[in-house]
């Protein structure tokens, strides 16, 4: 299954959201720019390393602007996309960016206690994404999410609701996550599936914590 398209309506518009894809976009650009040794030392210059030898508080920011590839990237900007700009609409534009990061950070750090002293770079915002995944299951539960999928040899879309979609994604990442902590290796890299089990709950917490902008408070297609 893959997302589409929500069928939320969106009552602003997403700037924050813009400008995070931008600022992913053009560092990623960047890399794929640099000589395979320049751009080895750009990711381990930036993104997150859970050794404590090479463990830069700087990097629980850094690694969430960095991909390891063109699917990477495309993939977390479009659930970045689908699924930001309510969240931002509801939060507000400064208010959201600091949720996004927070939730960046404490994704990073729940991957970090999992793996603590592998030396393998954690680059990427799907756990900042995860985060807005999770406010979005609060705020919005009983939205559609229009997806593609494959049924044999046959390719269709359906429209799923929002709460199904985002619990299935989040229990798909939390027993993928338990499976591989006794895996754990410092020469071994793959998906950080515990970032995301951690950023999707910062996220629903988060929400609730920070609340949403007053004008949006009685409008009747969100949850409360």
């Amino acid at each position: 299954m893959f997302p589409i398209r929500d069928t939320q309506p969106s009552y602003s518009k997403p700037v924050v959201v813009i400008l995070l894809i931008v600022a992913n976009a053009l560092v990623f650009l960047h890399e794929v720019s640099l000589d395979e040794y320049s751009r080895n030392y750009f990711i381990a210059s930036y993104g997150l390393i859970p050794d404590a030898r090479h463990l830069h508080a700087s990097a629980l920011i850094t690694h969430m602007f960095l991909h390891g590839g063109w699917l990477h990237v495309i993939g977390n900007m479009w659930f970045l996309w689908i699924f930001g700009d309510n969240v931002e609409d509801v939060m507000g534009h400064v208010k959201f960016l600091i949720f996004y990061l927070l939730c960046g950070v404490v994704a990073a750090i729940t991957q970090i206690y999992f793996s603590f002293g592998s030396r393998v770079p954690m680059v990427g915002a799907s756990g900042a994404i995860a985060g807005v995944m999770g406010a979005y299951l609060v705020k919005f539960p009983r939205a559609r999410i229009v997806t593609f999928v494959i049924v044999f040899v046959f390719f269709t879309t359906i429209e799923i609701p929002a709460v199904l979609m985002l619990l299935y994604w989040f229990f798909i990442q939390l027993f993928s996550g338990v499976g591989t902590v006794a895996h754990s290796n410092v020469s071994e890299g793959g998906t950080a599936f515990l970032a995301h089990v951690g950023g999707f709950v910062a996220g629903i917490i988060l929400v609730n914590i920070m609340g949403t902008r007053p004008r949006y408070l009685q409008r009747r297609d969100l949850n409360w």
